[in-house]
């Protein structure tokens, strides 16, 4: 066989692979293996963390342009005396399931210096009025007394089953509430293409979202201590609490 030959260079390769040699391709191997899987895993990591800092943005820049817009706005007495709030921007109903529906936002409460640090929350299923044609919904929540701030410290609980809900009303203030909102534990609406209205969220799951709590604070936390105001606001979630602030007037 001649040794010029590409075969004969590849017979002549083999033929000088000794085990120890093998031995070193095989670490080279898995050395790279591992730095791929590692660039892999901190690209993932990066691109959560843009979509949690930007879904903090959109928390923040929702509650605004409802607020704003003041005669079909949250009652700000309402907004004052909840005990938390919880934010939805883009709840999303997955076509190819009927009825499913997703998403992920951010809960805060009311604390004797003012809206805490936030958690992260999931939210699934529950009876939510899309608009025709619309595939997203912004949702928005109130948690009016300590029984509801306990449900919202739990791991999951669903609205109307453990936790009553109602449609919250709209308005500059809130005399038109009914015996049901009055009683209620948490107060709900949604915005949809641009119309905005109470809507009671029946059936909805809501669940802690602890792997984008570690992201959001670089460490596990106890969400109790977060929404007790233990934990300082992190840089990314500050405008959120300053919009709250601004129009609940809770800390100012």
């Amino acid at each position: 066989m001649n040794p010029t030959t590409n075969e004969g260079y590849a017979v002549g390769f083999f033929m000088h692979v000794t085990p120890k040699s093998c031995i070193l391709i095989d670490m080279r191997i898995r050395v790279y293996s591992t730095m791929a899987l590692a660039l892999l895993s901190v690209t993932a990591l990066l691109h959560a963390d843009e979509a949690d800092n930007r879904r903090l943005a959109d928390s923040a820049s929702m509650f605004k342009e409802i607020m704003d817009t003041s005669d079909r706005a949250i009652p700000r007495d309402l907004l004052k005396s909840a005990e938390c709030a919880v934010l939805v921007p883009g709840l999303k109903k997955a076509g190819f399931i009927l009825g499913a529906k997703y998403g992920r936002g951010f809960a805060t409460c009311r604390t004797p210096k003012g809206w805490s640090a936030p958690v992260a929350m999931r939210v699934e299923g529950g009876s939510v009025g899309f608009q025709i044609g619309a595939s997203e919904t912004d949702i928005i929540l109130l948690v009016m007394n300590k029984r509801g701030m306990d449900r919202l410290l739990s791991s999951k609980f669903t609205l109307g089953a453990e936790a009553s809900v109602a449609a919250g009303p709209v308005g500059r203030e809130s005399q038109a509430q009914t015996d049901a909102t009055m009683r209620a534990e948490i107060l709900s609406w949604s915005r949809s293409r641009g119309v905005f209205a109470g809507i009671a969220l029946q059936g909805a799951t809501l669940r802690a979202d602890s792997d984008t709590d570690a992201g959001l604070y670089g460490k596990s936390v106890n969400r109790q201590d977060v929404l007790n105001g233990k934990i300082p606001v992190p840089a990314v979630a500050a405008d959120l609490i300053s919009t709250l602030t601004r129009y609940s007037g809770v800390g100012k």
